[in-house]
């Protein structure tokens, strides 16, 4: 039966992608000698949030997530981030498996507002993985699946997702909104002959500023 090793020697961004993408470098060992014929491979991503420190900004900014910095014992607990899947052509011995990583720029992912939260530093990752394995048995091919103890952590620098986000969306942040705020912003934007969407909040806020003036 064949056994498997997992390490993340990497994490880069997709150049190419057509949407926001990380991609993993992985390293896959079958250390039984055993020759795989191919992996059908599976992995959760988790966020381990206390595995860091958190400066007075990022502290703030992760108050909807957290709280304040008294509940951090009870409420930084890891949290599931993004699933992937691969597969990989046969091997033995050690291999190199590219595994992407699609991401999202949405404010209600709490990975996300995790992530955009941070200033610098390195985001805590747990890889788990799963999947299935095939391998030659006695009468044909054997399938087995991956065991569910196979995991890599790795610390993945800030400043990559940074550059991911910012080469996909430059200068910008995107928050969903339901249709009918929506459709009540494009109205004020068209009696107040706005040229935009950033002028319609601009002026709302200019607005709301004025009202909580004494």
């Amino acid at each position: 039966m064949a056994e498997l090793t997992f390490t993340v020697d990497d994490i880069v961004p997709e150049p190419y992608a057509a949407a926001p993408t990380l991609l993993a470098k992985l390293r896959v060992e079958e250390t039984t000698g055993e020759r795989v014929h191919a992996l059908a491979l599976r992995a959760q991503i988790r966020i381990e949030p206390q595995r860091r420190r958190y400066d007075d900004t990022e502290e703030r900014a992760l108050l909807d997530l957290f709280g304040d910095r008294t509940r951090f014992a009870q409420t930084l607990k890891p949290f599931p981030w993004l699933h992937a899947s691969t597969v990989a052509q046969g091997f033995t011995g050690p291999t190199e498996i590219d595994l992407p990583l699609p991401c999202t720029y949405d404010f209600d992912v709490s990975g996300t507002t995790y992530l955009h939260a941070l200033r610098d530093g390195e985001i805590p990752l747990l890889v788990l993985f799963s999947g299935t394995v095939f391998t030659r048995g006695t009468t044909g091919f054997s399938v087995s699946a991956v065991p569910w103890d196979c995991e890599a952590r790795y610390r993945l620098p800030v400043g990559v997702w940074r550059e991911l986000m910012e080469s996909h969306f430059p200068g910008t942040e995107w928050i969903r909104m339901p249709r009918d705020t929506v459709d009540a912003l494009a109205h004020f934007r068209h009696v107040r002959g706005l040229t935009s969407w950033d002028a319609a909040v601009t002026a709302l806020l200019a607005d709301a500023s004025a009202v909580e003036r004494p």
